[in-house]
């Protein structure tokens, strides 16, 4: 089988897992709902011929459309934009331990998001507080390019001083602001950090598909350019690139991606980390192909995550902030300690 055929069948595996987990999704939970009525529900909501003799209830069609469907989506959409943002940050890096909030888009997000409970004006509308995530996440990631960038040049390892930098001042700037915080709007804010896809709704979908598809599409467009630049800048410079204007392209669309996924959902750790080494691991550095897999892992990761979370703990769940971080966190010591053999760190 030659290596052409192997990506493919992965591919192929991928697409299988991502559909068997979408559906999990929809069906399991504490009121358990039969595939062949999950079939019959997306069927009658989106007009199209009915494909079964299965008759949901009522009470099935609104636990499937109105509950599980958007926070499914929700789950697709944040682990796609994570895993792909997290695969060009490490080759803009050249760093398998980089992730997407590695410049201080986390960081950003988080300050956004209390500064819109802080004031009150998470009471006032439900979309205040993504608002204020998405602006100070692109704004954080602006300020930390506009610090390390010296004579028109980015460069990387004053890049990632310059995240640290910027993530550990505004990590105390949010401190500070909890402390006079009163208990109601701490527990509204530490449910955020966690990260999570429950009470999504229609409107999350609406507000994230846009920015999180467009800025995926854009980046797969790139992966030719990610190609050269992680052979290296005097490759890339050989070949008539703007080294410069490519890096910062890549962060602003990566970072766009990633504060849209935060503000929808809360911070979620370890799928930008994960997901893409897993992926170069067993599809290549061959960002052509190794992006849109990325896109698919991440989205069934993350689903798969939530629904365990779902099922783990009934009739509690356990957050897919958790879920992630219980699950990525050992694998990152994992890289950090193969890391370390091959005298990389």
């Amino acid at each position: 089988m030659n290596a052409l055929n192997k990506k493919i069948i992965i591919l192929i595996v991928l697409v299988a897992l991502f559909l068997l987990t979408f559906a999990m999704s929809l069906s399991f939970g504490q009121i358990q709902i039969p595939f062949l009525s999950i079939v019959n529900i997306l069927t009658d909501q989106l007009n199209l011929p009915i494909l079964t003799n299965a008759v949901p209830t009522a009470e099935d069609t609104a636990v499937v459309w109105h509950i599980r469907m958007p926070r499914t989506l929700v789950g697709i959409l944040v682990g796609a934009a994570l895993a792909v943002t997290g695969a060009v940050m490490q080759g803009v890096f050249g760093n398998p331990l980089a992730e997407p909030g590695i410049i201080g888009a986390s960081s950003g997000a988080a300050l956004g998001a209390v500064l819109a409970i802080s004031t009150g004006l998470t009471a006032v509308g439900m979309f205040y507080m993504p608002l204020f995530a998405f602006i100070g996440s692109l704004a954080t990631v602006a300020l930390t390019i506009f610090l390390a960038m010296r004579n028109g040049k980015i460069p990387v390892m004053v890049l990632l001083l310059a995240g640290v930098a910027v993530s550990i001042f505004l990590g105390a700037l949010t401190s500070g602001i909890l402390t006079f915080m009163n208990e109601y709007k701490l527990r509204e804010f530490l449910f955020w950090t966690v990260g999570g896809l429950d009470y999504r709704r229609w409107e999350h979908v609406y507000l994230a598909v846009g920015p999180i598809v467009l800025g995926i599409i854009i980046l797969c467009l790139l992966a030719r350019h990610l190609n050269i630049l992680v052979l290296g800048e005097e490759e890339a410079r050989s070949v008539g690139m703007s080294v410069a204007k490519l890096r910062m392209l890549l962060l602003f669309i990566a970072s766009l991606t990633t504060a849209t996924a935060v503000c929808v959902s809360g911070s979620i750790s370890f799928v930008g980390l994960v997901v893409p080494h897993i992926m170069r691991i067993i599809l290549g550095a061959e960002h052509r192909i190794l992006l849109p897999a990325c896109a698919l892992a991440g989205g069934t990761f993350l689903l798969g995550c939530d629904t365990v979370g779902r099922l783990i703990a009934q009739p509690a769940e356990i957050r897919v902030g958790v879920m992630t971080a219980l699950m990525g966190a050992p694998y990152f010591l994992f890289l950090l300690r193969r890391a370390q053999r091959k005298g990389q760190l």
